[in-house]
């Protein structure tokens, strides 16, 4: 080959390198409580609807006065298929018909499993899911696609992770609780684009 042409190649490997690591950022969003801040990278990348959607409910303050309202907890969760999630959103803040439905973005298309710090939908049938999210404490792969904590198999819409505050994070899912509901609930004061 001859020296120009491995020089010219070379230079366009560098910048296509260089291009690849310079793309644009994941948003990150952070999550303020009374007690803390949690702030989440929404992976837009792999979950654009998901995560996209989260992103406009920050942007549009849907979720500023909701709060961290449930806990489940393997020792105390009557599901044979045990998970450990804390839960929020904007439950009991009246505003539910204003956030439109979503479609299901499953593991299997993202490739986001359900691992340690993760933050995922809540849902009942796929396609339902709005406001209501979760994040994960430890594994939870039956959370996933093709797991069993949901026996239409389809399995939850994970779409980002927590990259700071997974310690407020751990406190708030083991805040008293009366079964699953915490109580007092964690308010989120506000959840803002950073």
């Amino acid at each position: 080959m001859h020296k120009s042409i491995r020089y010219r190649s070379g230079v366009l490997i560098i910048i296509l390198l260089l291009g690849v690591s310079c793309g644009k950022k994941n948003p990150v969003i952070e999550i303020q409580t009374p007690k803390g801040n949690i702030a989440v990278e929404l992976y837009i990348d792999k979950a654009p609807i998901t995560a996209g959607n989260f992103l406009k409910l920050a942007q549009g303050h849907v979720l500023d006065g909701g709060s961290f309202y449930r806990t489940v907890r393997s020792n105390a969760d009557a599901n044979p298929i045990k998970i450990e999630v804390v839960q929020g959103g904007t439950e009991g803040k009246g505003n539910m018909q204003e956030v439109k439905p979503i479609s299901h973005e499953t593991t299997q298309t993202t490739g986001i499993r359900h691992l340690d710090g993760v933050i995922s939908m809540a849902r009942s049938t796929p396609g339902s899911a709005r406001s209501e999210f979760f994040i994960c404490l430890g594994n939870q792969p039956e959370l996933d696609f093709g797991g069993r904590r949901n026996p239409d198999g389809q399995g939850f819409a994970a779409f980002g992770k927590v990259i700071e505050g997974m310690p407020l994070v751990e406190q708030i899912f083991s805040g008293p609780a009366v079964g699953q509901k915490l109580d007092p609930p964690v308010s989120i004061y506000k959840v803002i684009v950073r």
